[in-house]
Order: C-alpha cells, then sequence, then structure tokens
C-alpha cells in the first residue's frame, strides 16, 4: 500500500507571514506591470490578470477611423445603457472628433466626447485592476500612456424597502440597501450640511471593501474620529463580507454578550445618533451600518421614542425597561423562591402551585431550563424557516409542545406561563443583539438561583452590574450618564423630555457644539399668550 505523505505543518510564527505572500503575490504581479504606450501589450497583461474571469469583457473599436481603443469592464458592475449610449457610442461616432485638431485625444475625449460625470485619468496597471473591480469601464487608447476610467456602475441591487428588523408605526419608511451609494445618499438627503464628513478607505486583501467613515465635524469628537480611524487601519484580512466582520475587530471588550457596537438599516436612526456625535461606518455590500460610541440606556431606546409625543415615549420607554428586568430576572425569581423562599408565597398562590407541580419529576431549576431552551430552539427554527412556515412553526410549535409537556406532566403550568412572559417581554427590546444578550443571561441566573435561591440571584445582578460599570465604547463608560451620574444627561435615559427642552447634546459623548435646541422655544399655554398681551 502507498504510504500518505503528510503536508509540513506550517509553524505558528509563520502562519502570519505566509497569509501576508499568498495575498500579496497578485498586488505583486500587478505592481510589476507598467502601462505602457503600446495598447496591444496592455492589452495582454490585463488578459494575463483576468485570465478565465469570463465576466471581464474586453471590446475593441476604431476611433478616428485608424486609432485603436479598447473598453475594459467587469459585466454586471456597469450600467450597460450608459456604456452603450455615452461611450461606445459617442467613440465610433465619425463626427465625433471633428474639431480636435491639434488638441491631445485624452483631453479631447474628456471634454467632448464622453459625456460622464466622474471621469479619471489612471497611470498604472493596479489601480486599472481596481478601478474594473468597482464597477468602472476603463478606456484605453493606442499610443496613449494614461487610461480613463469612467464611473458607470450599475448592475441589478435590491430596491429601498422598510427595514424588517426595525419596523416603526410611525417614521420613515426606508432602509439601507447593500449599495453603499445610495447609503451614503440617504444620508445626505437628510443632513444636508457641509459638515456632514465621509472618508473613504478599503478594508480586505480580497475583497477590497469600500469602508466610509461618517461624521459631523464639529459635532463628533476628533479623538473619537481618530481612534476609529486607528482602529479600522490595524484591521488585516481577506475579505469584508458584512459590517459585523468590522465590528469585531474595532469593540473595545471582546468577550462580553452585551454589544459596544450599535448596529442599523435604518437612515434616520445613523442621522439622529450622528447630531449627538457619534460616528458611523458604513460597508459596502451590507444594509448594516455601525455607529460608535454607545451606550447601555441607548440599547433600549427605538427611534420611534422620539416620533410620538414625549409623553408616550416616556411611557412606552418605561414599560419596555420593566419588560427588560422582567425578561432577565423573572424565571430566576420563580426558581429561587419556589425551591427555597416557599414562605415568601400568599398560601393559596403557593397551593396552587404545589398542586400544578406536583405531577412534574422535575426541581424547578430544571423545568425552567428545559422550557427556556425549548423556547430558544423554536424561535431560531422560526427565523431560520422559510418566513409563512417559519410563523406558523414557531406559534403552533409553542402552543403544542407546551401543552402536550403539562398534559405529560414534564413541565407545570406555571413554568409555561412564566417562559412565555419572558419571551414575550424579550421581543420588546429593539435591538436584536443587546435582546439576545439579556436572553442568553438568563440561564447563569437561574443556574444560580437553583442553587444558591435568591442569595444566587443577588450574586448574579451584582456581578452583572459590576461587568457593565467596567465597559466600555470607545472610552465612553457603558452606563453613562447614570454610572458616572450626570443629572443633566438624564433627560433622554429613563425619560423623553420634549425636543424643546433637550437643549444639549449628551456631554460624555460629545464635548463641540454642545448647544442643539436654543432656549425659550416651549410652546405658550393660552392663559400665557394672554398673560404676554397685557
Amino acid at each position: 500500500m502507498k504510504k500518505l505523505i503528510k503536508p509540513k505543518p506550517i509553524k505558528k510564527k509563520e502562519n502570519g507571514k505566509v497569509y501576508e505572500k499568498i495575498l500579496k503575490d497578485d498586488e505583486n504581479i500587478q505592481k510589476q506591470c507598467e502601462l505602457t504606450c503600446d495598447i496591444d501589450e496592455n492589452e495582454n497583461i490585463f488578459k494575463n490578470i483576468f485570465s478565465s474571469c469570463y465576466d471581464v469583457v474586453f471590446r475593441s473599436i476604431k476611433i478616428l477611423g485608424e486609432k485603436k481603443a479598447l473598453i475594459i469592464y467587469a459585466d454586471g458592475l456597469v450600467d450597460n445603457k450608459i456604456l452603450d449610449d455615452m461611450i461606445i457610442d459617442n467613440l465610433m461616432k465619425e463626427n465625433a472628433f471633428l474639431n480636435i485638431n491639434d488638441m491631445n485625444i485624452g483631453d479631447f475625449l474628456k471634454e467632448q466626447v464622453i459625456p460622464v460625470g466622474q471621469l479619471k485619468d489612471i497611470s498604472s496597471i493596479e489601480e486599472a485592476v481596481k478601478a474594473i473591480l468597482d464597477g468602472n469601464a476603463i478606456i484605453l487608447v493606442e499610443n496613449e500612456p494614461v487610461i480613463f476610467a469612467a464611473a458607470i456602475g450599475g448592475g441589478q441591487r435590491r430596491n429601498i424597502n422598510e427595514p424588517v428588523t426595525e419596523t416603526v408605526i410611525r417614521g420613515p419608511r426606508e432602509g439601507f440597501t447593500e449599495d453603499i451609494r445610495i447609503n451614503i445618499s440617504m444620508l445626505r438627503r437628510r443632513l444636508k450640511t457641509p459638515k456632514l464628513k465621509m472618508e473613504l478607505s478599503t478594508i480586505g486583501e480580497m475583497s477590497k471593501s469600500n469602508i466610509i467613515i461618517t461624521y459631523i465635524k464639529g459635532v463628533a469628537e476628533e479623538s473619537v474620529i481618530e481612534e476609529v480611524r486607528k482602529r479600522l487601519g490595524k484591521i488585516k484580512i481577506d475579505a469584508v463580507l458584512e459590517s459585523g466582520y468590522i465590528e469585531e475587530f474595532i469593540e473595545d471588550e471582546p468577550y462580553t454578550l452585551f454589544p459596544l457596537v450599535q448596529n442599523t438599516e435604518r437612515p434616520d436612526v445613523v442621522a439622529a445618533a450622528m447630531l449627538e456625535g457619534k460616528v458611523a461606518i458604513f460597508t459596502d455590500n451590507t444594509p448594516f451600518v455601525l455607529l460608535v460610541p454607545v451606550v447601555f440606556w441607548g440599547q433600549v431606546h427605538a427611534n420611534e421614542d422620539y416620533y410620538e409625543r414625549f409623553s408616550m415615549g416616556t411611557i412606552i420607554r418605561w414599560i419596555r425597561l420593566s419588560f427588560m428586568f422582567i425578561s432577565l430576572l423573572v424565571p430566576a425569581l420563580y426558581v429561587a423562591v419556589s425551591t427555597f423562599h416557599q414562605q415568601m408565597i400568599p398560601p393559596k398562590l403557593l397551593m396552587s402551585i404545589v398542586d400544578a407541580r406536583e405531577p412534574s419529576p422535575f426541581p424547578a431549576v430544571i423545568e425552567a431550563l428545559i422550557m427556556e431552551v425549548t423556547f430558544e430552539a423554536l424561535r431560531e427554527a422560526g427565523v431560520r424557516l422559510p418566513k409563512p412556515v417559519g410563523q406558523a412553526v414557531s406559534i403552533v410549535g409553542a402552543l403544542v409542545i407546551g401543552q402536550a409537556a403539562v398534559e405529560a406532566g414534564l413541565v407545570s403550568a406555571p413554568m409555561v406561563i412564566v417562559v412565555s412572559l419572558t419571551g414575550i417581554a424579550s421581543f420588546t427590546m429593539p435591538r436584536y443583539d443587546f435582546a439576545f444578550a439579556v436572553r442568553m443571561l438568563r440561564f447563569p441566573l437561574i443556574l444560580m438561583a437553583g442553587s444558591f435561591g435568591l442569595y444566587g440571584v443577588t450574586l448574579g445582578v451584582m456581578a452583572m452590574l459590576i461587568h457593565l460599570v467596567g465597559l466600555r465604547s470607545f472610552g465612553i463608560p457603558y452606563l453613562s450618564p447614570v454610572a458616572p451620574l450626570n443629572l443633566k444627561g438624564l433627560k433622554d435615559v429613563l425619560i423623553r423630555a420634549p425636543h424643546w427642552n433637550m437643549h444639549k447634546r449628551p456631554e460624555l459623548i460629545t464635548s463641540y457644539n454642545e448647544i442643539r435646541v436654543p432656549e425659550g422655544q416651549k410652546p405658550e399655554t393660552e392663559q400665557e399668550r394672554k398673560d404676554s398681551q397685557k
């Protein structure tokens, strides 16, 4: 039998060097090739680089009846109608070059022949390859050492729709798409100021993903902007397929369950955050935009709080906070009280619980874990299955399994009620990743309650608070403005103050341009108007 030859293992220290060498091979090939005046030689270079790339099109034409021109583009990334009507058709017209006289052909093409908004010169093969992959059509002309790149990006993209993960009753209905240019334009429509700055960079050796750092100059802290640039600049990865890749590289504490970077697919949420001094990070090919820095209380606030009247926004905010604590603590409290502290339960209620739990062979802590795991499984199945089927599975599954488990005596009816209540409560939180953190923290609390009763729950909550106090998001304390306490900042934490009363931006996030609403704009009552007229 032929002996198998094992591949030579790569030492751990050499892994990074091998990875960098593989990634840089293609770049080195591009850098070693120089652009010449010989169009045939240039064509061969591009054909070698894009060999076996069936989507890259090489279109040869004649201009001025004798000069050879070559157009290279990636099919599907450019707008074919603009390419045909504005570039190929104009270049092939016989009368297009009547007024060229002694003018340089390159300048003539840019000024009088190709009516495209963005047409720039490129002088290297490396830049040309990047331009093609970014959705440009490049134009080579015989005996010209310069390549022209026309920005005619197009192709089929998803239409603008209402965000699925952040629906509202009152508010804008449009959400971001996978096209970064459309996303930027949606933000620019909301913030029509030259102070809105956008810095473009590229991350991903193979994906060359466009990343845009966006902020309002004079509102966002310079130190935060610089820190964002620094953290993004350190990222070395082969591809960025979603903004989640970026998020894991830039967050302050990678092992916490709590989100330290907010993601959203709503342009109004991004605009509102930037007006508070935050920095947005747009990533190409994903509708989710990252926002930094973030605080704990922002995770339980919804954009709709600011669109409804302030009294309604405050009440809904309190309901949401209450259900957050119910979602986190109620299963653990039920386990602790029913197992160790029965004397705290009123006698009639205690008798009902004892009667209901009598057929169950498991202690309360095992019952709670079984039901919580089953609920999470049904929720995950409902998300992953096709939408019409998923909803039916999650609802019918919960009803059928819950009833069957009670009738079989595996779990008690009060436990089904507790788990159902906490499940519904978790849906009230507007941020999915924050709600996930709260749901997952229920499990250690249930175990602590099953082991040590209310003492265990108290210890668990204290450990959680100590952890939260130590968290930072780009240098900002996660629990601010509650810890450290900032009384002025509390106007937008537990209550939603009226817009005419929120005079200043959050102090801990930005110290620039503090005034956002000048004082003296409170609406006058009828009596106040009469008094002022006297």
